[in-house]
């Protein structure tokens, strides 16, 4: 389950880089958007990185890792939709990020069936 803490180093890290590297490079109007997508690109980040830390004792647990899974495509889709939105305006991406907040909502409830054993 070592992949969940990967993925969220990863996440975590671009979603600094991308904060410094746009911050600059959207209009004014365009800002909103951008600290929406950030926002939730790093709380996801975080959530996954508790994630990975809690299933460093865990065995193969199908909730965790679809958990993950979520979370990942949830950021991808949904803060991904949005910075290409806002970098190349192309306003048309705004109708994913419905897609991609679903993955994050289902993200969140898969953790109800997360087994609460150890091994």
């Amino acid at each position: 389950m070592r992949w969940i803490l990967i993925v969220a180093a990863i996440l975590g890290a671009t979603s600094v880089i991308l904060g410094a590297a746009l911050k600059h490079a959207v209009t004014t109007s365009e800002f909103d958007t951008l600290q929406t997508a950030l926002r939730y690109h790093q709380i996801h980040s975080l959530a996954l990185l508790a994630l990975g830390l809690y299933a460093l004792d865990k065995t193969r647990d199908l909730a965790l890792s679809l958990c993950a899974i979520l979370f990942t495509i949830g950021v991808i889709v949904f803060s991904g939709g949005l910075y290409v939105m806002v970098l190349y305006g192309m306003p048309e991406l705004g109708k994913l990020t419905p897609v991609g907040g679903v993955a994050l909502i289902l993200g969140w409830l898969s953790l109800i069936f997360v087994k609460n054993q150890n091994n």
